[in-house]
């Protein structure tokens, strides 16, 4: 897989403050271009950041950051709209939710929004900075299972993805309100509260991938943790190593955003890590990309080396299966030429891996795969694409070609050619028997 991430709390990728239709869609079609362009095949976008929606939600309200204020309704449907573009585009498109967030704020003179009509007081926590849905409360539990079953049983989505916040981090929430009395009215049998709170997200991250195995289970679910596990596990109660052993995750993209050799959260040593842990649960790494190029970085971000030696560290280590980059925004500014970088380590095509639960029926392999003049022809059955490899020699890993939906390719370069068939679920079939161009 090679995604982004397209962060719309703020607008700070999209809609980034463009306010009308038309220039909202071209915003969004610009990108999604531009990353067909370097040959990337999926985008992760928020749809919920701040306990709002964009979608008509019958829980949440339409977020501010398309229209400028919150609950307005933008007179299309958005996640439709960014859906059909990126399927229209061969790519995947996967919706990012924070679980918990509803709010921030500097401080306790700013009030928080009014909620939306179908949430209970006594759901929130009103801490100094953030406002969350409370994970203790069993309501809560469920209505994140409703939401996200709202979701895919409306959207035809291909993921739905979590980011790294669960209980709030102290250093940025402020003054904290105490749980002492949701631990003793929820924490029978637990032996601590540290475990209570683990308990609840537990509880919370299982009860998403149950309605979505339940409802849809071709959706794929994925969450990006914070790099160090210890800071998950001590700090936002977040047992990701547990969720992974489990089952409950389909995917894990630690966020790896420090360089090589960082003195707390080395490049190197926490993608070892991951893929020591990551369990039942493919694994992807995500990229601090916005950092090359911006002068406040350290000096490892100031050249695209830095970029190119962390692929390459991926791509050796057999667990990693993809590669996202942190934000979409900063793609097509190319700072320091870091995205020329880019379209040289995504020359070619990629097939995203099978990831979730096989739902569509095995693809047949790929039937008279052929050479006729200049091009190569092969018959397929069922619902399915072809992939299309290349070896200038045999001794060598091929390189994918094309991915098509049509049964022939015009080809020029002399060397061997097979073709293998993917179907929905991105289950790969047996590659077909090599050809030879002369």
């Amino acid at each position: 897989m090679r995604a982004a991430w397209m962060a719309t709390v703020f607008g700070l990728d999209w809609p980034e403050g463009k306010y009308t239709v038309d220039a909202q869609k071209k915003h969004y079609t610009d990108y999604l271009d531009k990353f067909k362009e370097l040959n990337m095949n999926a985008v992760f976008v928020q749809v919920k950041g701040m306990g709002d929606a964009f979608y008509s939600s019958p829980y949440e309200p339409w977020s501010a950051a398309i229209t400028g204020a919150r609950g307005t309704d933008p007179s299309y449907d958005v996640l439709k709209f960014m859906i059909d573009e990126a399927h229209a585009r061969g790519m995947e498109f996967h919706a990012w939710m924070n679980p918990y967030r509803i709010a921030t704020r500097a401080g306790t003179s700013t009030s928080y929004p009014a909620l939306h009509s179908s949430v209970k007081p006594e759901w929130v926590v009103s801490h100094e900075k953030i406002q969350i849905y409370n994970p203790a409360v069993p309501e809560v539990r469920q209505r994140l299972a409703d939401i996200v079953k709202d979701v895919i049983t409306k959207y035809n989505v291909d993921g739905i993805h979590f980011d790294d916040y669960f209980y709030p981090d102290p250093s940025s929430a402020g003054q904290m309100v105490a749980d002492d009395a949701d631990y003793q009215k929820y924490g029978a049998g637990y032996s601590s509260k540290e475990d209570f709170r683990r308990g609840n997200v537990d509880q919370a991250i299982k009860g998403v991938h149950d309605v979505i195995v339940a409802t849809k289970p071709e959706v794929v679910f994925s969450i990006s943790p914070a790099p160090d596990p210890d800071y998950n596990f001590k700090t936002l109660f977040a047992d990701v190593k547990k969720w992974c052993e489990q089952g409950w995750l389909d995917v894990v993209i630690p966020q790896l955003y420090q360089e090589i050799g960082n003195a707390s959260n080395d490049f190197q040593a926490r993608l070892n890590w991951w893929s020591q842990y990551n369990y039942k649960a493919t694994l992807m790494v995500g990229h601090g990309y916005y950092k090359f190029g911006d002068g406040t970085s350290p000096s490892a971000f100031q050249s695209t080396t830095e970029l190119g030696k962390q692929f390459d560290m991926t791509r050796k280590n057999k667990k990693v299966v993809g590669n996202l980059l942190y934000s979409a925004k900063y793609i097509p500014l190319n700072k320091i030429g870091i995205t020329t970088k880019l379209a040289e380590l995504f020359k070619s095509p990629s097939v995203i891996p099978f990831l979730g639960r096989n739902v569509a029926a095995a693809p047949a392999e790929a039937a008279s795969v052929r050479i006729e003049g200049s091009t190569l022809k092969w018959s397929t059955t069922g619902n399915v694409r072809s992939v299309v490899y290349y070896f200038a020699d045999l001794t060598k890993e091929a390189v994918v070609v094309a991915i098509t939906d049509k049964n022939e390719l015009s080809i020029t370069s002399a060397g061997n050619y097979s073709v293998s068939t993917i179907n929905v679920d991105n289950q790969e079939s047996k590659p077909s028997n090599t050809v030879k161009k002369n």
